[in-house]
């Protein structure tokens, strides 16, 4: 090899590495992730403190935890004496970057309006996956939220959060689709955050009855601050 060939491939290799951003950087600033998994026992994620320790259990060990605070995507109804929760509420004032650093909301009100920037490419999961929509085998596509379109709560009553997240037999949880697709061209089937009440045999709440409809009880985690 000659020197200047000898010189070359050092260089090459300086370029490459210039032109490709820090992954250090990306990671730090992450502030919001869709779960690689959920806490599998259906709708019972043990209310929504349990959801927000899945969703911080889950950036820490990605790398992009403390000093953050994060928080799952979850509305509650108001029940036994206690008032309702929006979703809205609870995930800071953005705005909100995935792993690979695209913004997908600017703030809240960016968040639920039709110009946001979750689609399935942009809501990765906290180790920078595309996550199993409509046509994959199998499709993962439900996240839980519990929350009407601008990110309130439901009324009380007609159950949509799996009674506020501590059944895994009876009730329904509303979701959302990640990949923005369902069955038919409507507003609902392609709304991120409320498409459909879980359904199923064992009663709407089971991990089983999730997977049924196209789910596997994965959340949305936003850093609140």
């Amino acid at each position: 090899m000659t020197i200047s060939a000898r010189l070359a491939v050092p260089a090459c290799l300086a370029l490459a590495m210039m032109a490709a951003p820090p992954a250090q950087a990306q990671t730090a600033e992450t502030s919001f992730f869709v779960t690689s998994n959920g806490i599998g026992n259906g709708g019972n994620l043990g209310g929504l403190a349990g959801a927000d320790n899945h969703c911080q259990t889950l950036a820490q060990a990605a790398g992009f935890g403390a000093p953050k605070t994060w928080r799952a995507y979850l509305s509650t109804q108001a029940a036994d004496g206690q008032p309702a929760v929006n979703a809205r509420d609870r995930i800071g004032k953005g705005p909100w970057k995935n792993v690979k650093g695209t913004v997908v909301a600017k703030d809240v009100a960016d968040l639920h309006s039709a110009g946001n920037n979750l689609t399935k490419q942009n809501s990765l999961s906290e180790k920078g996956d595309v996550i199993n929509g409509a046509g994959d085998a199998p499709n993962r596509h439900d996240v839980l939220t519990g929350s009407q379109a601008d990110g309130t709560a439901f009324a009380a009553g007609e159950d949509r959060t799996c009674k506020n997240w501590t059944s895994s037999t009876q009730g329904a949880a509303m979701v959302g689709h990640i990949d923005r697709k369902g069955l038919r061209d409507d507003d609902a089937s392609k709304s991120w955050n409320s498409s459909h009440p879980s359904r199923g045999p064992d009663g709407g709440c089971s991990q089983a009855d999730l997977k049924s409809t196209g789910g596997d009880g994965l959340l949305y985690c936003f850093a609140a601050n």
